[in-house]
């Protein structure tokens, strides 16, 4: 059992992939980006980070953990998510996706 204090990480995501196929599951990765995007900048930024996270149900991450979510997915160096780095990211938060990603692939194609 999880003391009161501990957050417990359950991966909804394979059953969405079940659910929705690859192209469907992709296609609300993408509107999760949506969500959280800078709409002058078409990334997600810290500033669009903190100011839409509660949309998701993220409304008491911390700077630290944005800050760290951000360096996390940032692959280009350039301190904000674009779509790719999203989709990305979420998909690496995802162990049971992660061992099975070149079946997604392949399906998504």
């Amino acid at each position: 059992m999880a003391s009161q204090n501990s957050v417990v990480f359950e991966d909804f995501f394979p059953a969405m992939v079940e659910k929705l196929g690859a192209e469907g599951f992709m296609k609300e990765l993408c509107n999760g980006f949506r969500l959280l995007v800078d709409g002058d900048k078409g990334v997600i930024t810290f500033e669009s980070l903190k100011k839409n996270s509660a949309l998701l149900g993220l409304q008491d991450m911390s700077d630290e953990e944005a800050i760290c979510m951000l360096r996390e997915g940032d692959l280009d160096g350039d301190g904000a998510l674009n779509e790719m780095e999203f989709c990305t990211l979420m998909l690496r938060l995802s162990p049971e996706l992660m061992n099975s990603s070149m079946k997604l692939l392949v399906e998504a194609i």
